[in-house]
């Protein structure tokens, strides 16, 4: 099917410029010219060096540390884009920040995730791309079409040709039970959960674990990992229940100190994540490895400028 749009442009933030160069590279094409800088006070510019008109626009910018900086560079690349006319705009951001604050637990507190769907909205985003939202009822937040990819056959694929026999997939806690089942039945192995409470940000306390572990190698997954303050409860619970070597699959590392501490123990095999951030492979952590899904953002952009199903990616 012919695009209604008569060409396609791909700009990237500095929030992670490899990924981008990536995603160009799958899909044939340069990434356009924009030039980014800040002010003295800390105040961003943004300038596009060529005419973006009647295009169908795509900007890749996840939400990467420092999140409200690489949020605000968003927003003002939307602004720019909708004052110069592009035909319609797509924010590709594979790692939506404040997602953890989708709903109040406690009197007095905002819903962030649905505040930040909204200011996208309002800067003139007409379709946002995104990767395994920490709660994929975010997607209900925006009036315009979202498109959640998600990592889980990347991650699937890249643990099944390890070939562990006596593996056993664990969910961290009862909001990734559905993943890791997922992630079971693909794998065919048996499946142990976690439940936990959170106290406060960043603080993890274990309630109770469901599952046999014994003698076994864990497989934990999981959408994200910051401070790994939820992971090391796990590490702790397989460790006491005398589980062999342990694998970390996530999406997003987004390894906020002193996460990458707390996993150097010596019952980690290995941890793996997607490079939905910017993250360089640490020698001094030889255990982490890369996976990329550029190939996938590439060919749901592709459908998305092509007005084809994107559905099929989300198996």
């Amino acid at each position: 099917m012919v695009s209604r749009y008569h060409q396609m442009k791909l700009f990237t933030g500095t929030a992670n410029p490899t990924l981008a160069q990536e995603i160009a590279t799958h899909l044939g094409v340069s990434l356009g010219g924009v030039r980014i800088s800040r002010f003295a006070n800390g105040e961003i510019y943004v300038r596009y060096d060529e005419s973006i008109r009647g295009a169908d626009v795509f900007v890749v910018q996840p939400f990467s540390k420092p999140v409200n900086e690489t949020l605000m560079e968003l927003l003002i690349m939307i602004d720019a884009l909708k004052r110069a006319s592009a035909g319609r705009i797509t924010a590709v951001i594979p790692f939506y920040a404040y997602a953890r604050q989708e709903k109040k637990t406690a009197p007095r507190e905002p819903i962030t995730a649905r505040m930040v769907a909204d200011i996208l909205s309002s800067a003139g985003a007409d379709r946002i791309l995104t990767m395994d939202l920490h709660s994929p009822a975010i997607q209900g937040f925006f009036n315009i079409p979202v498109d959640n990819l998600t990592a889980l056959p990347k991650l699937s694929q890249y643990i099944k040709e390890k070939n562990i026999n006596d593996g056993v997939v664990i969910a961290p806690d009862a909001g990734s039970v559905k993943k890791a089942e997922k992630l079971a039945t693909y794998l065919h192995l048996p499946l142990g959960v976690m439940y936990k409470r959170r106290p406060g940000p960043n603080v993890a306390e274990m309630s109770f674990f469901i599952g046999d572990v014994k003698g076994k190698s864990p497989i934990i997954i999981d959408d994200m990992i910051d401070t790994a303050g939820s992971l090391e409860q796990v590490i702790n619970a397989l460790e006491e229940r005398e589980a062999k070597e342990i694998h970390i699959l996530a999406t997003h590392g987004v390894f906020s100190p002193p996460a990458l501490e707390r996993l150097n123990r010596p019952s980690v095999k290995e941890l793996v994540v997607c490079n939905t951030l910017p993250l360089a492979e640490d020698p001094s952590y030889p255990k982490l490895k890369l996976l990329s899904v550029a190939p996938l953002f590439a060919e749901a952009i592709k459908r998305i400028h092509q007005n084809v199903s994107v559905s099929v990616l989300f198996d």
